[in-house]
């Protein structure tokens, strides 16, 4: 995996801006912050945020995938003030989770979830070497 990163831009912070990678490919389809019994595990953004980022780790497990394998993410938010006030201890759930490691990503705001109560999903393509 190769992290591009074109001369004279300035460093992204918190995501890549782009990655070459060459593997085996892994898509993990969107998670939201339920359980395995698909119960929301919080009412809290932070705390759904918690529960999707190790649906994601768990799915990945499966097919002997790391977070480091990541190589795209894309966030759903429902309310894009609510996902920047939670920017720190976002940051830090995210780091006890999946690392310091920094994917291509994406967040975008959305007119709201499939399942009742989410504020989030989030999404990965993830390359496992050759």
């Amino acid at each position: 995996m190769q992290i591009l990163q074109p001369p004279g831009w300035p460093k992204p912070k918190g995501y890549s801006n782009g990655i070459v990678a060459k593997g085996r490919l892994v898509f993990v389809a969107g998670q939201v912050g339920w359980t395995k019994e698909e119960k929301i595990a919080s009412s809290n953004f932070v705390g759904q945020a918690r529960q999707a980022l190790q649906n994601i780790v768990d799915i990945l497990a499966e097919a002997g995938a790391k977070p480091e394998h990541i190589v795209r993410m894309n966030w759903y938010v429902g309310d894009k003030h609510e996902y920047l006030a939670a920017g720190k201890e976002l940051g830090a759930v995210y780091r006890e989770i999946i690392g310091r490691h920094y994917p291509v990503m994406t967040a975008l705001q959305v007119g709201g979830f499939v399942e009742e109560g989410a504020k989030l999903e989030i999404e990965v393509t993830a390359v496992l070497p050759e």
